[in-house]
């Protein structure tokens, strides 16, 4: 008798500590998607505003290396740690050592615009994530939370501006749990990372922001030909995501060895985009390259596009311009599967559809983040190309990020150990030695 009482007052304590825990991230999660995807559609609208102004003056893009140079002033003035990006805050989830500034949020946000107004190539991610991560940072410390609700309040933020910045709301959920650790996801910050990465979609989608979407055209059927022409071309996706960030990360120390003033290292760096521009003459690979990205699922896109448009977005962030990579990661996935259609004999949408998650997926080393924006984005008819598309260039991508503080979580082959939790950053720094 004793023992079912037992049960039965353990059952009630268990249901009513489950209310309080779904109810106070109900709370914290709500008010980061509120906050963070409200600042997503002002970013967003301000980026389509001085992204038409760039078009419409082509002149700006002389103004790139002042803009850089004024943007790496402010943050050598202000910015202090807010300089360290998105590796600022996957460093504080693992931790907690430093704080986040709340100011982090309008500086990306103002960097970013500066970048894209006068021509550099950079992405969304980087800014929506960083806006999201600092207002979280400012929700924990309003409510003075522990240090594990803090962690999870910064898982938030990542899952509330990646969601809300593309609009992938369970991507987003994902991506926030998947990227800080190679190999390992936080499974304790779902149920708050969903509600803010849902919260925040629908925030931003409330305040009039449309996302724009792509078109994969038909799915082959499943066959064995098939199947072996996707696996190859998800290979060297993955091998096209090592060249973006290895080129990425590379470009930074070479800039850093050259000028160890940041200022003249942005403006330096904007300088080389102006010469690359006319170089090249053309513009195709400045910004973000959304027209680059739709021209690859409906027409036939240079052979190499893929190749410069990673050279564009590395000189830029190399150079330290503000931004992110994942939309120029779309781009170079979604412009080399098209390039690969007539060589494989498979329909150029189709393989632009896989490079455009496959690529993010080894940059990122998020695949099942990216798997489930290849639904979001394209519909479940080719999610079993989509799934084998992000492993495989997972995979093939080895320990390389565009993030240099993600963990090492688990080692990807058992031939090549490496220690847990040692950061992306150390391993490259232990190679070069």
């Amino acid at each position: 008798m004793w023992l079912k009482r037992c049960t039965e007052l353990a059952g009630k304590y268990l249901h009513v500590a489950l209310i309080g825990y779904v109810v106070k991230w109900l709370l914290y999660g709500s008010l980061v998607g509120i906050l963070t995807g409200s600042a997503s559609a002002l970013f967003l609208a301000s980026l389509d505003l001085v992204t038409n102004q760039r078009i419409n003056h082509p002149w700006l893009l002389f103004l790139l290396p002042v803009g850089g140079a004024f943007m790496s002033y402010l943050y050598v003035k202000i910015g202090k740690n807010a300089g360290k990006g998105t590796n600022l805050i996957l460093d504080q989830v693992h931790e907690g050592n430093e704080t986040i500034p709340l100011r982090m949020a309008p500086l990306v946000l103002a960097g970013t615009l500066l970048t894209h107004l006068f021509g550099g190539s950079a992405g969304r991610e980087g800014t929506a994530v960083q806006m999201g991560g600092s207002l979280a940072e400012g929700i924990g410390r309003i409510f003075r939370v522990d240090a594990s609700d803090r962690a999870i309040l910064l898982m938030c933020g990542i899952s509330s501006g990646f969601g809300s910045v593309f609009g992938t709301p369970l991507a987003g959920t994902v991506f926030g749990l998947e990227v800080l650790a190679i190999g390992m996801v936080r499974y304790q910050a779902l149920i708050p990372c969903f509600i803010a990465s849902v919260v925040g979609n629908m925030v931003t989608t409330a305040w009039g922001i449309h996302h724009i979407h792509y078109v994969m055209g038909p799915v082959p059927a499943l066959s064995a030909g098939v199947a072996l022409k996707v696996a190859g071309a998800a290979i060297l996706f993955g091998l096209a995501s090592i060249l973006f960030s290895e080129l990425t990360h590379g470009m930074k120390r070479v800039y850093t060895k050259l000028f160890h003033n940041p200022v003249l290292r942005a403006f330096a760096g904007g300088l080389v985009i102006i010469a690359l521009v006319y170089m090249f003459n053309t513009r195709a690979y400045l910004g973000l390259g959304i027209p680059l990205l739709q021209q690859a699922f409906v027409e036939p896109v240079a052979d190499f596009a893929f190749l410069w448009k990673t050279v564009f977005t590395a000189l830029t962030l190399g150079a330290g311009y503000l931004g992110g990579e994942v939309t120029p990661l779309f781009v170079v996935g979604a412009t080399l599967g098209n390039s690969l259609g007539d060589l494989l004999g498979l329909s150029a949408p189709f393989l632009a559809g896989l490079g455009l998650i496959a690529v993010f997926s080894g940059a990122t080393n998020t695949p099942l983040a990216c798997f489930i924006m290849g639904i979001e984005l394209f519909g479940s008819e080719g999610s079993l190309y989509m799934f084998m598309a992000c492993i495989l260039a997972y995979l093939f991508s080895g320990h390389s990020s565009i993030y240099t503080s993600q963990r090492i979580g688990l080692s990807k082959s058992r031939r090549h150990p490496l220690p847990e939790q040692v950061t992306i950053s150390s391993i490259k720094v232990k190679k070069r030695e």
